[in-house]
């Protein structure tokens, strides 16, 4: 009895022991992973892009898209760096946490912390110097999909918007004003006025930012605003092609239900998609989208590339004095486009399907060609100093 009582003690003290070991080599790659990256004596001469609102789920995001070769930048070593303000609502600890836990050698976080106002965020403030070393020391940006941006950015009022994450938004707006100046305040000289060729892209909220940022307005409620429905039922009937995400939801209990849709797009005759792209004529993509507001005023530089199929809503826009600044209502970055993962259905009587299904190989190719552009653009992308 003695012997065995002993043994456990040695036991439990050597697993004690591991844990704690384990413990603080995780706070020492945690500390090593500064969230104050471009502060830090890092290489200059590499490639950084960066990746606004770096969650979890936009890191792994990123990890998937280059594991599958979409994203194929691998041979160019191009290093990430998450950007975020401080105030944002999303604890970024668990990002650092999961970069740390997972190894991640080329994904870095940089917080801001300087203070954030609705009336300084058009013009030089107390961020433009952080906004500066980033774009000096990177080579493109991402800006992500999230809630409904205020109104007040945009100079109108609240009525039909829910706004979860302000400062996020005076955050992205302001830095995405820093980029590409906007028509609130002309005699701003943007940043890529010095360096043309950065990149800037968006997906859904990404898209709406850049263009709120640069002088634009947003429909509010595209159901209510477009359509003049004041309810789900008369949402519904406005006809599944023309629905950006699914109002089923609201009216059944089936837990199968997708909370998006999966509609059809098509191209204007700007040259993005036909010419730069390389798509086809006559295509017609089935894509993945996910909101209730959208560009309304083009914000200033911006074109209109694509549009629903009732052509009310855009779906696409590009810059016409950047050539690598361009965005997408739409979610190309969402990996059960794919592959195929967990089987949904959107109205309650349909059958489960995957999204990787249910768009087809046709879209599915219109995806990896978009993402061919966005590879090749960063491959050709130069490290050289922006606005000194």
């Amino acid at each position: 009895m003695g012997v065995s009582s002993n043994a456990n003690e040695t036991n439990k003290f050597i697993e004690m022991k591991k844990q704690i070991i384990l413990a603080l080599l995780l706070a020492f790659s945690i500390s090593a992973f500064s969230q104050h990256f471009f502060e830090t004596e890092f290489n200059n001469r590499k490639k950084y892009l960066i990746l606004t609102n770096p969650t979890v789920r936009n890191i792994q995001a990123i990890q998937f898209l280059m594991a599958q070769n979409l994203l194929d930048i691998k041979k160019n070593k191009t290093k990430f760096v998450g950007v975020y303000h401080s105030s944002q609502k999303y604890d970024f600890s668990k990002s650092l946490e999961y970069i740390a836990e997972n190894g991640l050698k080329n994904f870095f976080l940089h917080e801001i912390n300087d203070e954030l106002a609705l009336k300084t965020i058009f013009q030089n403030n107390t961020c433009s110097d952080d906004f500066k070393t980033i774009f000096d020391n990177s080579i493109g940006v991402f800006f992500f999909g999230g809630p409904d941006i205020q109104p007040e950015i945009y100079g109108e009022e609240n009525l039909l918007s829910v706004v979860t994450d302000p400062n996020r938004h005076l955050f992205e707006a302001s830095f995405l004003f820093h980029l590409l100046g906007g028509s609130q305040n002309t005699g701003f000289k943007p940043y890529l006025n010095y360096k043309p060729d950065y990149m800037v892209t968006g997906f859904c909220l990404g898209m709406q930012t850049m263009n709120v940022a640069t002088g634009g307005t947003l429909v509010q409620d595209i159901p209510a605003e477009l359509y003049s429905a004041s309810n789900a039922e008369e949402t519904l009937d406005i006809g599944r092609a023309n629905l950006h995400r699914n109002y089923w939801q609201k009216i059944s209990s089936d837990t199968l239900l997708m909370g998006i849709n999966l509609h059809k797009i098509k191209m204007t005759s700007h040259p993005f998609f036909g010419k730069t792209i390389k798509m086809g004529k006559g295509w017609v993509p089935r894509i993945y989208s996910s909101h209730h507001q959208s560009a309304e005023k083009l914000g200033q530089g911006f074109k209109v590339t694509a549009l629903s199929m009732d052509e009310k809503v855009i779906e696409g826009i590009a810059h016409d004095k950047y050539p690598n600044v361009f965005a997408v209502q739409f979610h190309p970055e969402v990996p059960g486009l794919y592959v195929d993962l967990k089987k949904y259905k959107f109205h309650p009587d349909d059958s489960p399907e995957t999204y990787h299904r249910i768009i087809g190989r046709s879209s599915v190719r219109f995806h990896k060609k978009y993402w061919e552009h966005i590879s090749t653009v960063v491959r050709q992308l130069k490290t050289k100093r922006g606005s000194e």
